[in-house]
């Protein structure tokens, strides 16, 4: 089954896979590895194989806006695989990252979306990284299935918005297959 953007991803455009991704561990036989918590398909699961936390890492080159991380967990499936617990953290580094939220998941079966914007100013969260870590499972299970995860960024504005200035002589430094365009609108 293909993973599809939900209503909350209106205005949004899915960064995840610009990330650098690592998890703590995986199952090694079977295909359990990082790269199935990005690949679009529900059927497919990274499974950890060690002792919890489990974590999984998502780094961006620089410093990314984010908006909104969507998780897909399936309890009727996975059973004590399926996280109980779980924290959302963000930062530079490993070392430093601060927790956003704490979720208490009670059987979960679809995407749970969360809100990674700051809760007074509404602005985007500035990372280089966010890290889920999975705290607990449900029935005490010791490893963990995570299906999906999707990261959202807010969508870039136009280029007229970005430019702060509207004379020709600024805008014949834009690109030049643009430059034509923007100057028609400049009266």
């Amino acid at each position: 089954m293909a993973a599809k953007d939900g209503d909350d991803c209106e205005g949004l455009r899915n960064v995840s896979a610009i990330g650098a991704w690592s998890v703590s561990s995986h199952k090694l036989s079977g295909g359990f590895g990082a790269e199935s918590l990005w690949d679009g398909n529900l059927d497919t699961f990274w499974q950890s194989d060690g002792p919890q936390p489990h974590l999984i890492n998502i780094q961006f080159m620089r410093k990314t806006d984010l908006h909104l991380m969507r998780i897909y967990f399936d309890y009727r499936q996975d059973e004590s695989y399926c996280p109980s617990k779980i924290s959302i953290r963000a930062g530079s580094t490993p070392q430093d990252v601060q927790e956003l939220h704490l979720l208490e998941l009670e059987e979960p079966i679809g995407w749970i979306s969360v809100d990674l914007r700051d809760e007074t100013t509404g602005h985007a969260l500035h990372a280089h990284l966010v890290q889920v870590a999975i705290l607990a499972n449900h029935q005490n299970g010791k490893d963990t299935h995570v299906r999906q995860i999707q990261l959202y960024a807010p969508l870039k504005n136009s280029v007229l918005e970005e430019i702060p200035f509207s004379t020709a002589e600024f805008l014949m430094y834009v690109h030049p297959f643009r430059f034509l365009f923007l100057l028609s609108l400049v009266d």
